[in-house]
């Protein structure tokens, strides 16, 4: 079992797959940046300084769904705080509070220490470096092949290598896109293109405070950037310059998870009518849905609106979509994707009180329009020409700082695999939203007439586009961490389901089994058997899962129905499991009450 890719992405997939397997199984995760390893771009430790915290609280940063409390009592309990700065050394993390970003990535590699440790002895862990650069699928295999192959703490040199593996998990991550505009100065010294890197932290927070700096971008990585700055003392002018001009805001103190149940949307029309009716009547019952919220739940708080309603219109936006020719659909996605990701999500005071702060007082000057171009002067300074909505417009900066500018278009990533991979079709892009690579419902990827390309699957933000279509999730929900977590759990069963001796995938559905109460007895054991942390304690639970299943023949068998074959029954059961286990109609807090995982199964 291959991984490609050692991010969140890669290590929250292997810890599910070491606490999922029944059988023998080794996981090879290869990682082309060892800095990277369980952390990726967004929480690698050199890239990210201590003032970069999560947009999000504490609390909702645990990579299982199902223990919604495991990082604030790891970062408590656990962490080594030896190398913390005094700020951080003596904090007491909190559910609502905030956390800096690189202390992630020691999270999630002890927490892929603990589930190595505590699975069965036949099922294995390897972390190597090397850069994966292509693949070909041979008679139901696939064949990675991986450039500087090495494992770390051996004594094996780096060399060009190809391993066959049974089941393929791509977890590559965020592709960086091109800015035509900063061709001429990407290697400027004033000009930073890798804000999450070591060489951009150290020549923001190496710069003269009364300097002049253009960010480009509004959103998150513009505001790490301006409060990285301003924490350190920056007294100069700061331009944050956007097509959108829009901001973020900022979470209640205490603000915690919460699902509304809002009526659906109207946006249902006899026929497409065309983009601006569409636009007009989601203006129309976003209004409506305001007012609905205001006297059916008037606690709620303001900068918390739109996030809740968003979240309430999910189960609905697919059938809408469905009605959006794909053109359309993704013109509306480009120009929205600003408004989409702030009506979605916030960020803590952390990040957004010193920014504020300094808007208010004219250190931070707000620019709407469009990045034209960035040219060098004599001085050693850089001009950025801006076109706004009334006119153009040049800004004069000691240091310009770009953001990571996401590539959503997978036919133009730099990346030697997906180019590999499209180029034999064993990927396509998205057709719908050009957002991308199709998926299949269980993550497998697709190829040109639809069919599965073989044993691999995907996480992460290569399946935007389908969390967008299929699910309706929009903005960074489309592949941020609560989509992360709950493809981990999907493809690592998916994985196993086809892998493990155990489950038959193609027996279909078991007649009538769903409706004995032995069967949800059977899925509520399932279910803490794969939350359940250390190793005797899925042993204890698969052997009364065993018994459980017995159960189920027994009363099947009782009832006159066709009698199922164990493996039928074991994948009815699992894939039950997994859907209640990735039950998104819930906060990760409601969904542990109402699973009972704090509560031992009663017995037969």
């Amino acid at each position: 079992m291959v991984i490609v890719g050692a991010g969140l992405g890669g290590t929250a997939t292997a810890v599910r797959l070491l606490q999922f397997a029944r059988e023998p199984l080794q996981v090879v995760m290869i990682e082309r940046r060892p800095e990277y390893r369980n952390a990726g771009l967004a929480y690698h430790r050199t890239g990210n300084h201590w003032h970069h915290v999560f947009n999000i609280q504490a609390g909702r940063m645990s990579m299982f769904r199902e223990d919604v409390d495991d990082f604030v009592a790891w970062a408590n309990n656990e962490a080594d705080r030896a190398g913390w700065p005094p700020e951080w050394r003596g904090f007491t993390f909190t559910e609502s509070g905030p956390a800096p970003r690189r202390i992630y990535a020691d999270y999630l590699a002890a927490r892929l220490a603990e589930a190595a440790r505590e699975a069965p002895e036949w099922v294995t862990l390897l972390e190597a470096d090397g850069e994966v650069v292509d693949m070909a699928v041979d008679a139901g295999r696939v064949n990675v092949v991986v450039e500087n192959y090495s494992v770390p703490h051996t004594d094996a040199a780096p060399r060009r290598t190809t391993l066959r593996a049974d089941h393929v998990v791509l977890a590559t991550g965020l592709e960086e896109r091109d800015l035509p505009f900063a061709t001429g100065v990407k290697d400027h010294p004033s000009f930073v293109r890798h804000p999450y890197s070591d060489g951009g932290i150290e020549r923001i927070i190496g710069l003269r405070q009364d300097a002049v700096v253009a960010i480009i971008g509004t959103l998150l990585s513009a505001y790490d950037s301006a409060s990285v700055l301003l924490r350190r003392g920056h007294t100069g002018k700061i331009h944050m310059i956007s097509r959108s001009g829009l901001t973020l805001r900022t979470y209640p103190p205490d603000h915690r998870h919460h699902v509304l149940r809002l009526p659906a949307p109207r946006l249902h029309a006899d026929g497409y009518e065309g983009r601006d009716d569409l636009v007009q009547r989601f203006k129309d019952e976003w209004e409506r849905a305001c007012a609905i919220v205001a006297r059916e739940h008037p606690a709620t708080p303001p900068a918390v609106l739109t996030e809740r309603i968003a979240k309430s219109w999910e189960p609905h936006l697919p059938e809408v979509l469905a009605r959006v020719p794909s053109s359309d659909l993704r013109a509306l996605l480009d120009g929205s994707a600003s408004l989409l990701a702030t009506l979605r999500v916030g960020a803590v005071a952390y990040i957004t009180e010193f920014v504020e702060a300094a808007m208010a007082d004219g250190r931070i000057t707000l620019t709407t329009g469009t990045v034209d171009r960035i040219v060098g002067t004599g001085a050693g300074t850089l001009k950025v020409s801006v076109s706004g909505p009334a006119s153009a417009q040049t800004i004069e900066a000691d240091l310009v700082i770009a953001n990571l500018g996401r590539e959503q278009d997978y036919e133009r990533v730099r990346s030697p695999l997906w180019q590999n991979l499209l180029r034999k079709g064993i990927a396509v892009p998205h057709r719908r939203t050009g957002r991308g690579v199709e998926v299949d419902d269980c993550g497998f990827l697709l190829g040109p007439t639809g069919a599965r390309s073989g044993p691999i699957c995907v996480v992460g933000a290569p399946r935007e586009g389908d969390e967008i279509v299929r699910y309706g999730r929009v903005g960074a929900f489309a592949f941020n961490l609560a989509a992360i977590k709950n493809h981990s759990v999907g493809v690592a069963a998916t994985v196993l389901h086809h892998l493990e001796a155990c489950y038959d995938e193609q027996a279909g559905d078991v007649d009538g089994a769903e409706e004995l109460e032995e069967f949800a007895r059977s899925v509520l054991l399932d279910v803490h058997r794969m939350a359940a942390r250390r190793r005797h304690d899925r042993q204890a639970l698969m052997a009364r899962l065993e018994d459980g299943l017995a159960a189920l023949r027994n009363a099947m068998a009782r009832s006159g129905q066709a009698l199922a074959t164990d493996r039928a029954l074991r994948y009815a059961v699992n894939t039950a499991a997994v859907t209640k286990l990735n039950d998104l109609s819930v906060t990760p807090r409601a969904l542990r009450s109402q699973l009972g995982l704090d509560e031992p199964v009663e017995p037969n």
